[in-house]
């Protein structure tokens, strides 16, 4: 019996591996990178994993990584791909199935997949002690614009904003900073011409390219009740440097 999600999957999975398609990634994956800043020891959940692609370099930089997907089409690429070297769950993005803080850092870098961005947000902050980054596909960049029913990379895809994903994070936790950019500012196919150009703009505070990425912190708190975060700006680190984008509580030195 055919998958289309297994069937988008494999498509997208084949242009990655394509000239322009590598060199998007790249990008994404750099700016991934940037925002987080894992560390060797941080436990990592990324929700909405799909075939496992950002699980497997991410794996890399964190010392364990954790997907759930709602598909088992793409979850069964995900276990071609990763194998034993990442916990695997089947399961829907607004109701995860882990404890309170149970990891440093969490993904979610679909969030325009999201059927209610709002739960979904807010359980990827009750299951984590670190930071939170959220990634989508963005509705203002020309790319989007220019090949939106057409191009493999966003068969299946919807769209988000920094804007919305800025409102949705402040409706949870009200005053919490948000570090965020973007990649790929023109249409996918200029990029044999416009790479030297497009590594120029500034990606900080950018909100034109094909990608956005947002990160913020959340407070490590004892909680017995499973509901979102509601109260925090503020991240306790017990030992080591401070996760990017961390206020510490107390003194600095």
């Amino acid at each position: 019996m055919a998958h289309p999600d297994r069937d988008i999957a494999r498509s997208r999975d084949e242009w990655l591996r394509t000239p322009l398609g590598y060199y998007f990634d790249q990008r994404r994956k750099k700016l991934i990178l940037d925002l987080l800043e894992p560390r060797e020891q941080e436990r990592l959940l990324d929700v909405g994993c799909g075939t496992g692609h950002h699980l497997l370099f991410l794996r890399r930089k964190c010392g364990e990584v954790t997907g759930i997907d709602s598909s088992p089409g793409m979850l069964n690429i995900a276990r071609e791909r990763l194998g034993a070297r990442a916990d695997l769950y089947q399961g829907t993005p607004d109701d995860l199935p882990f404890s309170d803080n149970e990891f440093d850092i969490v993904t979610l870098l679909s969030f325009e997949l999201c059927t209610d961005p709002r739960k979904t947000l807010g359980e990827a902050i009750r299951v984590c002690r670190g930071r939170v980054l959220v990634g989508a596909w963005n509705r203002y960049s020309l790319s989007n614009l220019h090949k939106r029913t057409h191009h493999p990379a966003f068969t299946g895809s919807g769209s988000s904003s920094i804007f919305e994903i800025n409102r949705t994070a402040r409706k949870i936790l009200a005053d919490v900073p948000i570090t965020w950019g973007s990649v790929i500012f023109f249409p996918l196919d200029w990029y044999f011409q416009a790479a030297a150009l497009e590594e120029k703009i500034p990606v900080t505070k950018n909100p034109f390219g094909t990608f956005i990425g947002a990160v913020f912190p959340v407070v490590y708190t004892h909680m017995t009740l499973q509901d979102p975060l509601k109260n925090s700006s503020k991240l306790k680190v017990s030992k080591g440097r401070e996760a990017p984008g961390a206020v510490r509580e107390g003194h600095h030195d």
